[in-house]
This record gives structure tokens, sequence and C-alpha cells, in this order.
């Protein structure tokens, strides 16, 4: 911790070199007045002002304050920085570069991590660390990515799913097609990502820094204006002052303090074990105005089970439960295993050798179905609608039994053999718990919540209901998460979603915010701005209430500073004025002494900077609620306590000095 923080104080000094602050306007024009101060203090003189002792320990005082404000303005970016440098040196503690084992038409052979390319087929054996990211085309096993995740419980990967370079394989075997060149992998670019993030700014950081440098602007013009007239004005020209006065009317607080507000959102949201792309993708997580949820593993558990066959009349009930298993055997999804373990409990234990020839039937979020099929059978299980389109079959009895199992929320999949309904299998799923509080705070935000789900209208409509969901739309395709993506941004509305498959990889590059799952596929992770390494889709809500806060920080100390400098102009211009008696009025303090004053609000300036880092680097409290009582909040607490607040310290550093004996 100790060389974190002297580490940090380091950095710190180092910007001071004008090329490292000129990106922040505020904290440049205030180092330009500290090296002309410094330079006044040594060679009065040459600057026409009083060469006395008391105005020489006054412009050391300047000097130094003015030193301490750049120092806590580059301490706080350099903090900042330093979380950046920790999770990245924790993102290459992940990388490991190893030999693969490379399937050529010569065999199988060891080769280093950096001859591997994209394209080349390994085959990773149990206990092997995968050399590089891949996605598995053969096989199933357990993944242990506690390197990764720090989950120690290892995931179970299938046909499809995405394996990143760094992970051990624990158990069984796989076949995995590499998907990045060396120096390309998913450690790679968020390793990229983490160590430029203090260089990529915002939309609404950049909007901001060219307010404040327009208002820096201004207000330099104004008192080189005021200090060329100053002569007519009755009042000694003298340049420190003048430069006090300028530091003390430029929004210096939000100005040192921008720069690591920017970083710190990366921060966070690696925090959540979430790696962004970039900030600009956080900070559109503040302005979502529509969420658009899968139902299974998002707003339900995602651990759909098979809890009854339901025959249909004339069906032998053994023999649909065979036809069932069978044609689940090579469906190594939880549902499909699931259905297999139900039947072995009902005295059917289906085996391999029973279906030797057939091929196997993958599900897609296409055809909606999966099973088995030889040249003289085929037995497929899935959505009702899909089957009955496939073969052009209807059943009343059947979309009944299906209706009754939607509306109580469960889950109906129709099996059929050689275009004949054999019965239904009903599964179930719940409701994560938790969840409708947590969309009830979406609203309260004035959030849209949508549901898109493969489940027909009846469960789609049953699980909106008991989840508070806004609006559904059931028997949903990839294509129809991308329609809806681009139907709200048509309606002017910021749009966030997440997703795990190829299919999905479309919409999460239409969306705003788009956050795929680590256990996904490449595309859908290529596609999406953000990266959840937990694989927990529940966690873009919590990337909404992270990007407001950030928001809400930003605009609640721009706030502030604006408010406080409001209540340094009392001090330093009553100071400066002090010849014109009616300008008394504005010294609301009673403070007497010109110059004690004067730097009272110097020292206030430069220790409230320091005294905002930390809420900086945590962020504003952030309680989910409508913009206008967050805007009431913000007026009352950061506005109003802006301006009391400055006026309370700088007369207790005042009254200080004086009774310190200190008399200028």
């Amino acid at each position: 911790m100790k060389n974190r923080y002297l580490e940090a104080f380091i950095n710190s000094i180092y910007g001071f070199l004008p090329w490292k602050l000129v990106s922040s306007p505020v904290m440049f024009v205030t180092e330009i007045a500290l090296i002309i101060s410094v330079f006044a203090a040594i060679f009065p003189s040459q600057f026409g002002i009083p060469h006395t002792p008391v105005y020489i320990e006054f412009y050391v005082s300047v000097v130094v304050m003015l030193f301490l404000t750049v120092l806590f303005s580059n301490l706080s970016s350099s903090l900042s920085e330093g979380k950046s440098k920790a999770i990245t040196q924790s993102l290459k503690s992940m990388r490991k570069e190893v030999t693969g084992k490379l399937v050529s038409g010569d065999g199988v052979q060891e080769v280093s991590y950096s001859s591997l390319k994209k394209g080349d087929i390994l085959r990773i054996d149990k206990g092997d660390v995968i050399p590089i990211d891949g996605e598995i085309i053969e096989g199933t096993g357990f993944v242990n990515e506690s390197s990764i995740t720090g989950e120690s419980r290892p995931v179970r990967k299938i046909l499809g799913d995405s394996v990143t370079g760094g992970t051990t394989l624990v158990t069984d075997s796989l076949m995995v097609k590499v998907t990045s060149n060396p120096g390309e992998t998913f450690l790679d670019r968020m390793i990229n990502i983490v160590e430029s993030s203090k260089r990529m700014r915002t939309p609404n950081e950049i909007a901001l820094t060219v307010f404040l440098s327009g208002v820096t602007l201004v207000f330099l013009i104004v008192v080189s204006a005021v200090f060329a007239e100053s002569g007519f004005l009755s009042v000694a020209p003298n340049l420190v002052i003048f430069i006090v006065l300028l530091i003390a009317l430029i929004p210096t607080t939000i100005g040192g303090l921008l720069p690591a507000i920017g970083i710190a959102s990366i921060n966070k949201i690696a925090q959540y074990n979430i790696i962004a792309k970039s900030g600009k993708s956080v900070e559109n997580a503040g302005d979502i105005d529509t969420i658009i949820l899968d139902k299974t593993g998002t707003v339900t558990m995602g651990d759909r089970r098979a809890v009854k066959f339901y025959p249909k009349k004339g069906v032998e009930y053994l023999d649909f439960v065979r036809s069932c298993a069978l044609a689940s055997l090579k469906d190594q999804t939880a549902e499909g295993m699931s259905i297999v373990k139900l039947a072995s409990s009902e005295g059917v234990n289906a085996d391999l050798k029973e279906i030797e020839g057939y091929e196997f039937i993958p599900f897609s979020a296409e055809t909606k179905y999966s099973g088995i099929r030889s040249s003289g059978e085929e037995i497929i299980k899935g959505a009702l609608k899909a089957i009955k389109a496939k073969y052009k079959i209807s059943d009343d009895y059947l979309e009944g039994l299906c209706n009754g199992i939607s509306a109580r929320g469960g889950t109906a999949l129709a099996v059929a053999r050689n275009g004949e309904f054999l019965g239904v299998i009903e599964l179930n799923d719940m409701l994560k718990p938790g969840i409708r509080q947590r969309l009830e705070l979406l609203k309260k935000m004035n959030i849209k919540t949508i549901m898109c789900t493969g489940d027909d209208d009846i469960t789609a409509a049953y699980i909106a209901k008991e989840s508070g969901i806004d609006e559904y739309v059931a028997n949903s395709t990839p294509m129809d998460k991308y329609n809806v993506v681009l139907r709200e941004k048509e309606r002017q509305r910021m749009v966030a979603m997440v997703g795990d498959g190829t299919n999905d990889a479309p919409a999460l590059a239409q969306a705003d915010v788009g956050m795929a799952m680590n256990s996904g596929t490449q595309a859908a992770k290529e596609a999406a701005n953000m990266v959840d390494l937990d694989s927990d889709p529940t966690k873009l809500m919590d990337v909404i209430f992270l990007g407001k806060q950030i928001l809400i920080t930003r605009g609640s100390l721009t706030a502030f500073s604006i408010a406080n400098d409001f209540s340094k102009y009392f001090v330093i211009v009553p100071a400066i004025f002090s010849v014109f008696p009616e300008l008394g009025f504005l010294n609301i303090l009673g403070l007497t002494d010109p110059l004690v004053a004067i730097t009272s609000a110097l020292i206030f300036n430069t220790i409230i900077l320091l005294m905002l880092i930390p809420l900086a680097l945590r962020g504003v409290r952030y309680k989910p609620t409508s913009i206008n009582d967050l805007l009431k909040r913000n007026i009352t607490i950061y506005g109003l306590g802006g301006v009391i607040f400055p006026f309370i310290v700088i007369k207790v550093i005042y009254l200080i000095l004086v009774a310190g004996g200190v008399h200028w």
C-alpha cells in the first residue's frame, strides 16, 4: 500500500511537465500562474510589485498553494492510474504462454504458443492449460477459469462455446479452433484497453473540458483587462494578487478532478469483473432508456429441468419416455441431460448404442428444435410452433397441454417422431431471487424493460407479469432482438442488451451498451463493448447503475466547483477592490485584512481539491430515482452546499491565520 502511494506521489511530480498538463486547460493555466508567481516572488522588482518582507511572505504562500493545487490534481489522476496498473498486472498474471497440441495432417504435435495462428485446430486433454483463445468444435468438458473470474468451481463448456487462453481443462478432452493470433487474444486486448484507459476520454468528458476551457479563457481575458486598467481604477497593479483572482475564478476543482473521474470509470467497471472496451460504453450505460433482457439466465434462474412427461393419447408412456431420452442422448445442454435423467428415474435407461448411425440435430435459435435422425427415422423435440411448421401438422390436445404448462410459467417441449406428435415434456424454471425488486429500481429511473424469449406467448406473458417486465417479445429469433434494438433507437432511446451467442452479435454491435458473456462465443465478445468475465447476465443492471453513478459524480462535482467559485468571489473581489467603500456590501464575511482574506480563499481552493479526491475516485452515492429527484438533490447538496460550505471554511481559516499572528 505504501509503495502504491509513493509511486502515485512520484508520478504526480512528473505530472508537472507541461506536455502532460496541456490536456487539462484549467490545470495548465494554473501551472503557468505558478511559474509566474515563482518569478514574481524571486524578482518582484521586475514585475513592479512591492518588495517588502510582508509581501514576500504572501508571495511565497501563493506559490506554495498553487504548487499544491497542481500537485493534488496530479495526485488524483495518479491514484486512479495506479488502480488501472494494478488491474493490468492482474490481467498479465493470467496470461500463460504454453505449448499446444496442434492437429494437422501429420497427426498431433507439440508447438509453441507463438507459432499458433487463427484457424489452427488444437487438441486439449484433461489437465492441459489452454494456450490461446478458441472455440470448441468437438467435445464437452469442465474448464477451470479461476485465473480469470476468481471462481474456483469449473465451468462446463460445450460445442460452440469459447475458451480463453490461460484457463485449464479439468475433465475430458476438447477439439478447439484457434480464434486469435498470438498478441491478439482476449487478455491481450483487455490489457491494452486498461493500459490505454488514461488516454481515452468520453464525449461528455470532452464536452465538459471544452466548456471549462471556454470559462477559463473568459476569466483570463477579464482578469487581464482588469489588471491592465487597475491603475485607472485606483488599484495597485499587483500581479500576484490578480493571479490569485484568476485561480479563484476559474473552476480548478472540477478541472483538477475531471481526469481522475474518467479513469475511475474503467477501474470501477473492472471491480465488477467486467472489462469495458472503452470509457464511452460505461458512460453510455448512464444514459440508457431501454434494456433488452433474455429470459433464461437473466430473468429466470436459467436452470430448466425436465419434471414430467405427457404422452399423447394412444401413445404408450414408456415408449414416449424412451423416444424423449433417445432424442436427448447427444444433447449436452442442461435441459437435454435432465430429460435423460428423468427418463432414467422412470426406469428407461437409454444407451448411445441404440442410436449408432444417427445424426445429431443440434438446437438453433432459428429452428427451435433438436433431436436425432437416420435414413429411416427422425425424433425431434422443441417448440410446438416450430414442429408444427416443420411437419405441417397440428394437435388440439397438445396445444391445450402446452398452453396449460405455459400458463403456470413452465416451458413445454413438444416431441415428434417421423412427422407425428408423440407428446410433451414439461420443463420448469424459476424467477431469479430479487429480480422483481431490481426491475422496479429500473422503472424508478424511467428505464423501459423488454424481454426477448424463445418461449411462446403464454409463457412469456406469465414471466413478464411475475417479474414486472414492461414488454416482451415471444418466439423471438436473433433477428427479432436486432429489430427491437433498431426500433428503440429509432425512437431516440439509448439501448442496452446482453447476449452470448454468435446469433446475438448483430444486436450486441447495434446496442449502445452490449455486454457479452465470457462463456459465450468469440463473435459475441467481438461485437459487444463489454465482456462479463463471470458470465452473469444480470450484471447488465449493475453496469447501468454504475454508469448513472459516474454521470452523477461528474455533474455533482461540477456543480460544487462552480458554486464554491461563486463564494470565493465574495472574498477575493472585496479584498482587491477594498479602496472602493461602495463595494463593502460584498464583504459579507467581514474579512478586514485583504491579504489574509486572499490567502484564506487560496488555501480553501487547495484543500478542497484534496478533500474531494476520495469522492471522485469512489463516486457520489447513487440511489435509483427519477431525474427530477436527482436534480433537486444535486442542487440542494452540491449547489447550495457548494455556496455555503466555502463561506464557513474560509472564515474559519481566516480566523485561524489571524489568531496565529498572520498579518500581512
